[in-house]
């Protein structure tokens, strides 16, 4: 079925798998099992492992980024078999499932954790170069927000100049998501007050 301007029910089906999978909220399942309430309660109200890690848990903030990663790149992976080619697409689906999660009233996390993850599925030299970027950025600045929104910027350079072009756009997009659910930060930024890692604000 072709829906007009190229869309068809393989493109549905692929923005749904990554959507879908995207919106889970890990971090939220993960504190409320624990005992510790509802993570949007705490810091920056987000359902990410850097709000989780203000639980006081380093345990289920670590298990948080890697669900929520993961999350990112199966979908990915699941696409490259099922429908190759259409994985940028998946990707992007998925970033925005993460920050706009419908369980949540289309309310989520701020989306760099999962936007690693796709960028693992998409091109995995790209995520250990923008690791190393993530690292170095927040050793410099020991703020959790302005490593996350370098690398994500960084990312579509990134990939294009190892040789993945066709990464770069849905990269783009993804940057574009993370940087919009990171404005509160970037307000923060700018009058000085965005807390740094290990901060219980």
């Amino acid at each position: 079925m072709d829906f007009g301007s190229g869309f068809t029910i393989t493109t549905l089906y692929a923005v749904l798998l990554g959507f879908l999978s995207g919106s889970i909220p890990f971090g939220l399942l993960l504190t409320r099992a624990a005992g510790l309430g509802d993570v949007r309660k705490v810091g920056s109200g987000s359902i990410g492992a850097t709000n989780v890690l203000r639980t006081g848990n380093k345990g289920l903030a670590a298990a948080t980024v890697l669900l929520d990663a993961a999350k990112g790149t199966l979908p990915v992976l699941a696409a490259a078999k099922l429908w190759p080619g259409l994985e940028g697409i998946v990707a992007v689906a998925a970033v925005a499932g993460h920050c706009f999660t419908p369980w949540l009233g289309f309310r989520g996390g701020k989306g760099f954790a999962t936007a690693a993850g796709v960028l693992l599925g998409l091109a995995w030299p790209a995520m250990l170069a923008c690791a190393a970027i993530w690292a170095a950025t927040l050793a410099l600045s020991r703020i959790s927000s302005v490593s996350s929104m370098t690398t994500v910027v960084a990312a579509p350079l990134v990939a294009w100049g190892l040789g993945y072009p066709a990464v770069s756009w849905p990269l783009v997009a993804i940057a574009v998501i993370v940087l919009v659910q990171h404005r509160a930060n970037i307000g923060r930024l700018m009058r000085g007050e965005e807390p740094k890692v290990g901060s219980k604000g």
